[in-house]
């Protein structure tokens, strides 16, 4: 198992293909952008990758932005392959961000996710998140 940073540099045909396929199984639904427009410079997104024999298992973003409050990192498209779940390659990809984020000098990580994932949530608190005291509101603007 090899955790890393995804940077254009490593990003290949097939590379961008297996990311792909691996998103599927987290929303089959969503329009996906290439990860090379994930990675552009202005972006930054740090895109955490989990290999096992050459091949993507796990993928895990952190969008960072600064605000009047602080600077933030925000979590985003966390999953591990189906046939790999349960073998701590999520946490290993999130201790990987966090461990970016404290390099930053973030103030504070954000993520979201439902309700029924259940050991996603169980991942998440055992890091360290808990639940904010805040609403979400979301307005879809391309469908």
């Amino acid at each position: 198992m090899h955790i890393e940073l995804l940077t254009r540099e490593l990003l290949t045909d097939s590379l961008q293909e297996e990311v792909s396929l691996l998103y599927r199984q987290l929303n089959a639904e969503n329009k996906q952008r290439a990860v090379a427009e994930i990675l552009e410079s202005n972006n930054n997104v740090l895109v955490a990758i989990c290999q096992i024999d050459s091949g993507i298992v796990g993928i895990a973003l952190l969008s960072t932005y600064k605000v009047i409050s602080g600077y933030r990192g925000l979590v985003e498209d966390v999953v591990v392959d189906s046939e790999h779940r349960g073998k701590g390659i999520g946490r290993k990809l999130m201790e990987k961000l966090l461990d970016e984020a404290k390099v930053l000098g973030l103030d504070e990580i954000l993520l979201f996710t439902g309700h029924h994932r259940t050991p996603a949530i169980g991942l998440y608190t055992s890091l360290g998140f808990a639940p904010r005291k805040s609403g979400i509101y979301n307005l879809r603007l391309i469908n």
